[in-house]
């Protein structure tokens, strides 16, 4: 009942100006982006426009209002970014951290990178009081079902083949959306503007592992639940196919000055908040279905 949706674009500046200037805001949490790695290779021109461009409008339209009512220290502007803005690790190296270095190798990353370089320099020269998250693979109910975890829950269901990018054997730290929200929750309230911090789940699982894992669960579930499959073994459907460009082998997060400095850490195990997405999956058709007949998946 607390909550007020605005369907809109943050690239139109004058309804972002009228959003401020109606509900007075103070804090803003910037989730906006556009995000799906396949569709910036494809097309990064939305990409540069939401993520670099729209993140610029909100800056832009903060600080204005932020200096008309006197610079108050107590407002926030909290950007949503992502580990892939530090490239890719080996297996061997230690995960990204704080302190890591930009290396961003597809559109989606670049346009990330950007949109955090532009909130570092808004804080360091007009001194807004900022704060930068740069989290891993996240995961649960209501993720939009482009995203690998609920693209593979789905095709199951329908009959479709769940393709498998190379060997599968890419890796990737999954951070279930519930502590991702909880993380941002805290960092909001209690971090010095100015920080940045680091969100994982400590669950870094092959591609290939993760897929076997959903099949089994929704083998298990569609039982109970009286869903027919299509095939009597999910991963029957597994197709290997050819690599994407430029596909990152490995993320992997530290989180350890999150924990230090604001007592945060993962709550969910890992199996504990995938069986509650593929339940979550398996019986609200009503919510994915009509987005996959929309969007044409």
């Amino acid at each position: 009942k607390n909550i007020e949706f605005v369907h809109g674009n943050i690239n139109d500046q004058n309804l972002v100006s009228k959003i401020f200037k109606d509900f007075g805001i103070t804090h803003i949490i910037n989730f906006a982006a556009e995000s799906h790695v396949d569709r910036s290779i494809n097309d990064p021109s939305i990409f540069l426009e939401t993520n670099i461009l729209g993140t610029y409008n909100l800056l832009d339209c903060f600080k204005r209002n932020w200096e008309i009512n006197n610079k108050p220290k107590s407002w926030r502007f909290l950007h949503i970014s992502t580990d892939e803005v530090f490239g890719s690790l080996k297996i061997d190296e230690k995960p990204f951290s704080e302190v890591s270095s930009y290396k961003p190798r597809s559109p989606y990353a670049a346009s990330k990178a950007s949109s955090d370089h532009l909130v570092r320099a808004w804080h360091n020269t007009y001194d807004i009081p900022t704060l930068i998250t740069n989290c891993s693979n996240n995961y649960g109910p209501f993720q939009f079902p482009e995203k690998l975890i609920p693209l593979t829950i789905t095709n199951i269901i329908r009959g479709k083949k769940i393709p498998v990018y190379g060997d599968g054997l890419n890796i990737r730290d999954w951070l279930f959306v519930g502590d991702h929200c909880s993380a941002i929750d805290i960092i909001l309230q209690k971090a010095i503007p100015g920080s940045t911090y680091c969100i994982g789940g400590n669950n870094e699982l092959t591609n290939i592992d993760l897929i076997n894992q959903i099949c089994i669960l929704i083998d298990e579930y569609a039982q109970k639940l009286n869903i027919n499959l299509s095939k009597n073994k999910s991963s029957n459907l597994i197709s290997y196919v050819e690599d994407r460009p430029g596909h990152d082998k490995r993320y992997s997060i530290n989180s350890e000055k999150l924990l230090n400095e604001l007592n945060w850490k993962p709550k969910i195990k890992f199996k504990d908040g995938l069986k509650t997405t593929v339940k979550w999956y398996l019986t609200n058709f009503s919510w994915w279905e009509p987005i996959i007949k929309i969007n044409n998946h």
